[in-house]
């Protein structure tokens, strides 16, 4: 009777330790599958798991927490359009071994946006702030026409 009260109790315990946390986290494999895992993670309003694969610093955290806010006031045939689309992948550079940018954009909107991966301790992270920041590394210039040139007299 012992043996089987033993016997019983390691098939719960096993049984119940196989039933415990059977989410498992997604890892990314190289720097085009952390883009991609973000997007659709955001995509379908995964929030906590897109997280995970952001680069985590200040500015990253306020674009992030920005986008959730608005992604939670969208009506709800959007975010459901937003999770039926597909992910489309129009360009990929690497700049270096580190550093990779990617083009992309969702089948709902089909508008073109830029994510830069960076490698950090041997995982490959979205940094928001070039998707925020890029447009302004070029040099405009403002050219104003003049009506009246203005002479001196």
């Amino acid at each position: 009777m012992k043996q089987y009260l033993v016997l019983t109790a390691s098939s719960l315990f096993l049984f119940l330790a196989g039933c415990g946390n059977t989410e498992e986290k997604i890892q990314s494999e190289n720097d085009i599958d952390a883009a991609r895992n973000f997007i659709r993670s955001a995509l379908d309003g995964k929030f906590s798991e897109a997280k995970t694969f952001l680069l985590p610093d200040t500015s990253n955290l306020q674009y992030f927490d920005l986008y959730e806010r608005n992604y939670q006031k969208t009506d709800p045939e959007t975010t459901r359009n937003y999770r039926e689309s597909t992910i489309h992948i129009h360009d990929v550079t690497h700049v270096n071994d580190s550093v990779t940018t990617v083009v992309y954009s969702n089948s709902y909107k089909n508008d073109r946006d830029t994510l830069k991966v960076l490698l950090k301790n041997n995982v490959w992270l979205v940094d928001l702030k070039y998707l925020f920041q890029h447009d302004q590394d070029s040099v405009q210039t403002l050219t104003i026409p003049l009506k009246d040139k203005d002479t001196l007299k």
